[in-house]
């Protein structure tokens, strides 16, 4: 059963990479089918709320059965988009930058990185797992000719806005922003920012919560 899912919330959205984590992890063990109770075990959110959330992209499971985890693999997959593949660059070699092009498994799910632009001589010229390290003046040249989907800004506050701008004519599809900085873009492109302080934040409170007990 299929539904429309344009109006699915993104707090249902941001559970699905973790569904889909798990779910590898049972294939990997070569476990078959679950309950969504047992995957409430694993998970931690309540089985009703997974029940919920998979029931706004269709019905997966069966009443006594539990759902394939296969084909719920399969499903939440596609759903998520990832049995395609994406062109992706990155914007800023340092550290991070090169941290996110060391990660083999964004290449397993089809995020295909071409290059990473960066301003700094001491790092143009680089291979980070075969993949280049470019002269951020190279940027539009390398792209003019190839179909960018995702640009990735691994840059400081005051380039980031910038460089999203460059991003939006080449033009990309999507912007993956780690700087600590909040960027405008169209809403032709989809914008995802990842503000890493604030995960060091919660922490911190929780940290003092905890203190408080």
């Amino acid at each position: 059963m299929k539904k429309d899912v344009k109006n699915v919330s993104m707090a249902v959205i941001r559970r699905l990479p973790k569904y889909h984590r798990r779910l590898k992890e049972l294939m990997d063990k070569d476990v078959t089918r679950i309950s969504s109770k047992e995957l409430s075990a694993m998970i931690g959110f309540t089985a009703s709320q997974i029940r919920q959330d998979l029931n706004c992209f269709g019905g997966f499971g069966q009443q006594g059965y539990g759902y394939d985890v296969a084909e719920l693999y399969g499903e939440i997959s596609r759903i998520l988009g990832l049995t395609g593949e994406y062109n992706t660059i990155i914007i800023g070699a340092g550290n991070l930058g090169q941290a996110i092009a060391n990660y083999s498994n964004f290449e397993k799910k089809g995020f295909h990185m071409l290059a990473l632009f960066e301003k700094n001589p001491r790092l143009i010229g680089l291979q980070i797992r075969d993949v280049p390290v470019l002269d951020i003046d190279e940027l539009e040249s390398f792209c003019a000719d190839k179909k960018i989907d995702i640009g990735v800004i691994c840059t400081n506050k005051e380039s980031a806005q910038d460089v999203a701008d460059t991003l939006i004519k080449l033009p990309v599809k999507a912007i993956w922003n780690f700087a600590p900085a909040d960027i405008q873009v169209p809403e032709s492109i989809t914008l995802e920012n990842v503000h890493l302080s604030d995960s060091l934040y919660i922490i911190s409170y929780l940290l003092k919560m905890n203190e408080m007990e």
